[in-house]
């Protein structure tokens, strides 16, 4: 057998390999392409085939296909939304702004299948009748980055927090130095300091929610230039009506086409909001970092679970692997942001024109941001464990605990209280005794790490300061 057969598209005829079930426009996109070697991820393709599927189904219901077309339409187009020819889509995410030849591909590819049945299917008269590449791309952006969210960042981000609540209430009554400027301050609980990460991801939660609204809503409908030209008016309704149906997401009919295919706002919208995301997840990492760094030379606060060895040439090191990572996604994140800003202002007049960076960034955001949420709570947060002496150790020392002095014998006094003790090397306690005029019961009372963890005025009054 040859290697290649030939197909034809309007520019004329093409060598495809004979093995492909794409045609003459996918291989011209190949050939034209070569660039990253990076191709549209596999949610992408699953959300094309499912738009092509609901399409199919909506335009037999308006009349537009027979029966036997639509379903084997939909027939393979399912079979392309479930990843079973994940290999016949080759063309890089650097192509055409549009997308065209990638929604051209999956044309190709489930005209090619559905005509196996012996009806004939054309790519663009059937399996893209009332669609436009420039309504199916972006609405593929919508649906992909909507189902990924709802069934991978959302469930992972909710169990991270989960984790984080539930190391917090295990460790409330813990107290250990707290720390701003990198510096030693006044004393929290290990379970407030995890509360702020909890709240932090809580947060995030409800804003990536609140940006689904935005992505639920679909294009498709306005075919080239947000007219509907050449679809039927109720064809968008009638195929978010039955992408409800595929997924059991209710997505909707934009109501402003224009909108949808010219602006990728809702993009950009949930774009930002994975990088406050990622933001927060930046944080806590550098957090974990801190509080294990040592063990001998540094905080050694907490111990982090020992995964793999540190060094190929130190024995014994282990290093903190999993907020390493967590930092680097958060950074390749806040990166995908940024091409996603720019990408989102290339919307001349009627089009977006950097739909695949879009789709490709936003799409591999959330994928890395989900598996690393999962990872950070089951790798690190929930079987971290605390140093207690040596926090116990460092907080009796921490000369800043005279804060909660002030009321009592004022700020000067306070402050050269806590200098002798740090110039001494001496805990605070003993100092105060010599500095203060205060009996031990009063100071053991005022200098309680655990009572300055739950705020307020503990002097009693008087000093000033």
């Amino acid at each position: 057998m040859s290697q290649f057969r030939i197909e034809h598209d309007s520019m004329g005829e093409l060598k495809v390999p004979s093995k492909a079930l794409y045609g003459a426009q996918t291989q011209r996109a190949v050939d034209n392409f070569p660039i990253s070697g990076m191709h549209l991820p596999r949610s992408f393709i699953r959300a094309l085939g499912l738009i092509k599927a609901a399409a199919a189904d909506a335009n037999f219901l308006l009349g537009y296909l027979k029966k036997n077309q639509a379903h084997a339409i939909r027939k393979a187009a399912l079979a392309v939304a479930e990843g079973e020819y994940d290999d016949q889509f080759p063309i890089d995410v650097f192509q055409t702004g549009s997308g065209t030849s990638t929604n051209m591909n999956a044309n190709e590819v489930i005209a090619h299948l559905a005509s196996r049945g012996g009806g004939k299917v054309h790519p663009n008269d059937h399996v893209n009748y009332g669609q436009s590449s420039n309504d199916v791309i972006p609405t593929a952006i919508h649906v992909s980055a909507t189902l990924t969210t709802s069934e991978q960042l959302l469930p992972a981000l909710k169990h991270l927090k989960r984790i984080i609540d539930r190391r917090a209430r295990e460790l409330r009554n813990v107290p250990k130095t707290g720390r701003t400027h990198l510096m030693d301050a006044m004393p929290v609980t290990f379970g407030q300091e995890l509360s702020g990460w909890a709240a932090q991801i809580g947060t995030a939660i409800e804003r990536i929610e609140d940006s689904l609204k935005r992505m639920r809503r679909l294009p498709l409908g306005g075919t080239a230039v947000g007219t509907g030209i050449n679809a039927d008016p109720k064809f968008g309704a009638s195929v978010a009506r039955e992408l409800k149906k595929l997924t059991g997401v209710k997505f909707d009919s934009a109501e402003n086409f224009f909108e949808g295919m010219a602006g990728q706002d809702a993009a950009v919208e949930l774009s930002g909001q994975l990088k406050a995301l990622a933001v927060a997840l930046m944080k806590i990492a550098n957090d974990l970092r801190w509080m294990n760094s040592g063990p001998l030379a540094g905080l050694g606060e907490i111990e982090l679970p020992a995964l793999q060895p540190g060094s190929s040439i130190m024995p014994g090191k282990v290093n903190p692997v999993i907020p390493e990572a967590t930092a680097m996604v958060a950074a390749q994140v806040i990166g995908n942001d940024a091409a996603i800003t720019i990408a989102g202002q290339s919307g001349n007049f009627q089009l977006n024109v950097m739909l695949p960076l879009i789709a490709h960034n936003l799409l591999e955001s959330i994928g890395i941001l989900s598996n690393v949420s999962t990872l950070l709570a089951d790798k690190a947060i929930a079987g971290f464990k605390v140093n207690t002496a040596r926090v116990k150790e460092a907080l009796d020392k921490n000369p800043i605990l005279v804060t909660a002095l002030n009321p009592v014998i004022g700020y000067e006094k306070g402050a050269a209280t806590a200098k002798q003790a740090y110039k001494e090397k001496r805990p605070i306690m003993d100092v105060a005794l010599e500095t203060t005029g205060l009996s031990k019961a009063e100071l053991q009372k005022l200098l309680d790490p655990m009572a300055l963890t739950k705020g307020g005025i503990h002097g009693g009054g008087g000093g000033g300061g």
